[in-house]
């Protein structure tokens, strides 16, 4: 039997990743993770929690381990971490073991669809919209020099996204 190919979403927070890639993983019959997701139910408790805690150094250490691990398995679609493409070392697995796909979204659209959430810590001040924004200066390089496709999320639906990439990749 052929093995079965990995798709990784990497993109930032707001995109859709988590969303898109449970559609993403329906359509191909794949198996679905977030790490953040995967860190919280490991853990027990929430990434605010464990930024409090540990700090961002604490949490990526956390996030390193769980990547490293899902991207062992096969025939998976895992919805990455906004930060986790700080990591030369998670750059580095995702591009070694799986196909990945950067969901590029605005500024606004971050915003719009992160204002209320309160689980995102780096979110948690007076300034969202400047965190986004400087967020965006340091990763959209990193998210662009991994992936093998980039997606636009904006006006779309994640079922339409999901079908978007599942016509660029092939499959």
């Amino acid at each position: 039997m052929a093995e079965k190919r990995n798709i990784f979403l990497v993109g930032p927070m707001g995109a859709g990743k988590s969303t898109i890639g449970k559609h993403l993983a329906d359509e191909l019959h794949l198996e679905f993770f977030d790490s953040d997701q995967e860190i919280e139910r490991r853990t027990g408790a929430d990434i605010s929690w464990i930024f409090d805690l540990e700090g961002e150094d604490g949490f990526r250490e956390r996030e390193e381990n769980i990547i490293e691990e899902l991207t062992d398995k096969q025939g998976i679609v895992l919805a990455t971490g906004g930060g986790s493409v700080i990591s030369k070392k998670i750059r580095n697995r995702l591009s070694a073991r799986g196909i990945v796909v950067y969901l590029q979204t605005t500024i606004d659209k971050q915003v719009a669809r992160t204002q209320r959430d309160k689980r995102r810590p780096l979110l948690q001040n007076d300034e969202p919209e400047q965190v986004l924004r400087d967020l965006a200066e340091k990763r959209n390089p990193l998210y662009e020099d991994v992936a093998d496709y980039v997606v636009e999320t904006d006006d779309q639906s994640a079922r339409s996204v999901a079908n978007q990439i599942i016509n660029k990749i092939g499959l």
